[in-house]
């Protein structure tokens, strides 16, 4: 197995306030991956097969939406972390009838 990755000097404001977008796919037996949003970073890995590479790449290329807020880069995420956590707080409240 080998692994490549190549990342630009400057990532754009959006990649670098929000993390960048990454979209995976398969290309026989190597999984690929780059920036959604144009900037340049990416790279690619060799797996042993080309199922292997395909099984990794559909699982990699998932919105992330469930986690939305939980793996979110600091600073431009912070306002998401805040909003999860009041809402987490008011639903415990809510649950239990008895603040955290």
């Amino acid at each position: 197995m080998t692994t490549h990755a190549s990342r630009p000097p400057a990532p754009p404001l959006s990649c670098r306030l929000l993390d960048h977008r990454h979209r995976f796919r398969s290309e026989g037996a190597v999984m690929a991956w780059a920036c959604e949003r144009g900037c340049g970073a990416g790279g690619s890995k060799e797996y042993a097969s080309a199922r292997a590479a395909a099984h990794y790449a559909a699982a990699f290329d998932r919105p992330a939406s469930g986690d939305l807020g939980r793996k979110a880069p600091l600073l431009g995420m912070f306002p998401l972390r805040v909003w999860r956590w009041l809402r987490q707080r008011r639903e415990g409240v809510v649950a239990t009838g008895v603040a955290r």
